[in-house]
């Protein structure tokens, strides 16, 4: 049975306790602390439960974590609930799931949300897994800049986002540079660009694999091949990623690659 399954059937709250397993039970008005006292919650292996513990934890904590910072400056915009929606979309949910995202969104917005209990248990959940934390501060990352503009306060939450879970301040910044130059080279896709126009593309190529111009072909292939291994769905989903997020990993892989490949091609004129 799927993770998804398991939160249907309330059988996967005997495992997700605390924060987390507090806001997708109101998620879902489910109430996830029955049963729970005797149970040995660390008895579940790495493979079976604790995967699938992983998956939930990261569901909850994405839209959960995407309200807060959609209300971080006081007001939730029409764009950003939009953005929000476009997202849960883009990862093609069911209904219920759908609807118990937007739970969840609207949860993060409430003033007693717990910005740092739940952190701080989505990183002791994940553990070593630091792809599943890249990702999931590149979704926050995506959705704050989706509407062209990162206000200061939301720069400031994500700041500390990034922060609980372990990212220093300069990788933050790697972070959110890589993730603005993958949303203004979007906006160019399928446009014949004038000369100038080309040598932002190239700019925000470099950009989007961390890179700069001076960098080697060996350094710009290293850091391909690195990006590429830290976004491949089959492993993330192996790591904990919701099968159902796999379409945003692979259209992070797909970005990777085209930005590369336009690099090279550049590099050989």
């Amino acid at each position: 049975m799927s993770w998804w399954g398991k939160v249907i059937g309330s059988t996967l709250g005997f495992v997700l306790v605390g924060p987390l397993g507090a806001l997708l039970g109101g998620a879902l008005g489910h109430s996830f602390d029955k049963g729970l006292k005797g149970l040995d919650t660390t008895s579940f292996s790495v493979g079976g439960a604790d995967q699938e513990r992983i998956q939930a934890a990261f569901f909850t904590a994405t839209f959960s974590v995407m309200g807060r910072v959609a209300k971080s400056d006081g007001i939730v915009s029409a764009i950003e609930i939009q953005v929000a929606r476009q997202t849960m979309d883009k990862m093609q949910l069911n209904e219920e799931q759908k609807k118990a995202a937007i739970n969840l969104f609207n949860q993060g917005k409430e003033a007693d949300f717990d910005l740092q209990s739940v952190l701080e248990q989505f990183r002791h959940e994940c553990g070593r897994r630091t792809d599943l934390l890249r990702i999931f501060m590149e979704i926050q990352l995506s959705t704050a800049l989706a509407d062209n503009e990162l206000h200061p306060e939301e720069q400031k939450l994500l700041l500390s986002v990034a922060e609980l879970l372990g990212f220093k301040r300069r990788h933050f910044e790697e972070l959110l540079a890589m993730m603005t130059a993958q949303r203004r080279y979007a906006q160019f896709g399928g446009k014949h660009p004038s000369e100038k126009t080309e040598k932002q593309i190239i700019e925000q190529a470099y950009q989007i694999l961390g890179m700069t111009s001076d960098c080697s072909d060996a350094e710009l292939k290293k850091a391909y091949r690195r990006l590429i291994s830290q976004h491949h769905p089959d492993k993330l989903v192996s790591k904990g990623l919701p099968e159902e997020m796999m379409k945003i990993a692979t259209e992070k892989t797909r970005e990777i690659k085209d930005a590369y490949e336009q690099i090279k091609n550049y590099r050989t004129k």
